[in-house]
């Protein structure tokens, strides 16, 4: 009867999952605007930390975008400041790191500053990372969208990197699983309290910005995008996100260990570093990914046709995100692993911020007590 219990809950959550969470699963690039936006000025500020392997592509993409694109140097140890001056941006200097700020956020606070003086007064504001190339008309499709439907922030998780093997079988499922923490369309609907951005690039209207008080509302937050969507939804703005299928990060990630060190770095803080989270968390993929290919193994006939089911609708679930990375499907069936790794992951998370050294990131520890 337990087993049996098991098997019927994993299936109910999927039933839940694919039915009834915002669609979450259909993931597909957005639909244009009918409208292009013309005429509307915009500041780019890009908070960068030894970027020099993907700045000038980052620059270099926004050129004939964007009135002013900032780069704040953020104390790099290589070449990333003077590449970024060689490709036309304006490159400024973060001072010493205050106390309660995170790295990102400090250099963005900095950027901010400077844009007020070459731009007092522009229609939007640009935060994007310094690994991303923006398609030829991203920003322009990025202010029609907040124009046709007056939104106040709109973000795109842009593409990551999905070549090596370490890439094809986690990558697709970290779109996967932060689209099923933030469903768009829930993001997106005025009536629900969900809120998330993907810092790599957000579109804001500095009213929205200022009507929450400036960045320096969120200085501590180290999962600083989507903090930064919920303080704008709070404060009555609307906020949109979608994936995008032409504007992509030059970020690699060979090896497992990079993808695993991307994760931990965040993971225990989108739980509130709470250990009963972690507790539940970790119970709840058990339920959701693992329990289904186990109950196959059981020796009740019921539980494992349920089960069995359960592992269907994973599949199911999980193809458009195989297909959006134009990866072939029969990787479907593995989600049930890369579910484990992304668990081992946070978990590893919470040790490293109880042992002092949370959000390490470039050399720097930005999550602790």
């Amino acid at each position: 009867m337990t087993v049996e219990l098991i098997a019927a809950s994993s299936l109910a959550a999927w039933l839940y999952l694919f039915t009834a969470r915002g669609g979450f699963w259909r993931i597909a690039a957005p639909v244009a605007p009918s409208r292009a936006a013309v005429g509307k000025l915009v500041c780019v500020v890009i908070p960068a930390r030894n970027e020099e392997s993907g700045i000038a592509r980052t620059v270099d993409s926004l050129t004939k975008q964007a009135a002013h694109i900032i780069v704040v140097n953020d104390h790099s140890s290589d070449r990333t400041a003077e590449i970024a001056r060689e490709h036309g941006a304006t490159v400024i200097e973060a001072g010493p790191l205050p106390a309660g700020w995170s790295g990102k956020l400090w250099a963005i606070s900095e950027g901010l500053q400077r844009s007020a003086l070459l731009a007092p007064d522009p229609d939007y504001l640009l935060f994007t990372d310094a690994d991303i190339v923006h398609a030829p008309d991203n920003v322009a499709a990025l202010v029609a969208r907040a124009e046709a439907g007056q939104f106040d922030l709109v973000s795109l998780m842009v593409k990551l990197r999905c070549r090596s093997l370490a890439e094809t079988l986690l990558i697709p499922a970290f779109l996967f699983f932060f689209f099923m923490l933030y469903p768009p369309l829930w993001i997106a609907n005025r009536r629900r309290q969900t809120a998330a951005a993907a810092g790599g690039c957000i579109l804001i209207r500095p009213s929205a910005l200022k009507r929450l008080g400036g960045i320096a509302a969120i200085r501590g937050e180290i999962i600083d995008d989507c903090a930064l969507a919920r303080a704008v939804k709070r404060s009555g703005g609307r906020i949109w996100l979608a994936a995008a299928s032409d504007t992509h990060s030059v970020r690699d990630y060979h090896t497992f260990g990079e993808i695993f060190a991307m994760i931990s770095r965040t993971a225990f803080a989108q739980l509130r570093h709470s250990a009963l989270l972690l507790i539940m968390t970790a119970l709840g993929m058990a339920l959701v990914y693992l329990a289904p290919p186990l109950l196959l193994l059981s020796r009740n006939p019921l539980a494992a046709i349920l089960g069995l089911a359960a592992w269907l609708l994973m599949m199911m679930a999980y193809v458009p995100a195989l297909k959006f990375y134009g990866r072939s499907i029969l990787w479907a069936p593995l989600l049930p692993a890369v579910a484990l790794f992304y668990l081992s992951a946070t978990v590893e998370s919470a040790l490293a911020y109880w042992a002092g050294r949370g959000g390490l990131w470039k050399e720097r520890v930005q999550d602790t007590n």
